[in-house]
């Protein structure tokens, strides 16, 4: 078992006794009484979310991101905003700013990824030529 699992299922445990000591200490101080079965059934359900949070949240930290801007080189995106010489293009549904390698390129006209400046991506127009390399 992960560090992570072990400090999972300890946290669960914790807040499960936090659950049982409210509803059997505290809410009967305020003159609140809830049944067995209505403790039973919280704390079920409370592990139930635990356990579906920790598996989403294990599935989220496995996957390699999609996108990123070492990998932007090569990658053919989508006008947005002309690029005079400064623009938005989108990437695989993200937008970035962008420059032009070359004039002015027009909205909805499909751009391949030459470079990067910091945060900036150097575009330029793609060419028929583009898609036969």
């Amino acid at each position: 078992m992960t560090i992570r699992l072990i400090l999972a299922i300890f946290s669960t445990l914790l807040e499960e006794a936090a659950i049982a000591v409210i509803v059997l200490w505290g809410l009967p101080q305020l003159d609140i009484h809830i049944p067995l079965a209505g403790l039973i059934a919280m704390m079920v359900a409370w592990g139930a979310f635990s356990t579906f949070t920790y598996r989403m949240g294990s599935r989220a930290l496995r996957r390699k991101p999609e996108i990123g801007l070492p990998d932007m080189v090569g990658s053919k995106g989508e006008v947005v905003s002309p690029l005079d010489p400064e623009g938005l293009i989108k990437i695989k549904g993200e937008l970035w700013v962008s420059t032009s390698a070359g004039g002015r390129i027009d909205t909805g006209e499909e751009v391949t990824v030459a470079g990067q400046d910091g945060l900036k991506l150097i575009v330029r127009k793609s060419n028929i030529s583009d898609e036969t390399e």
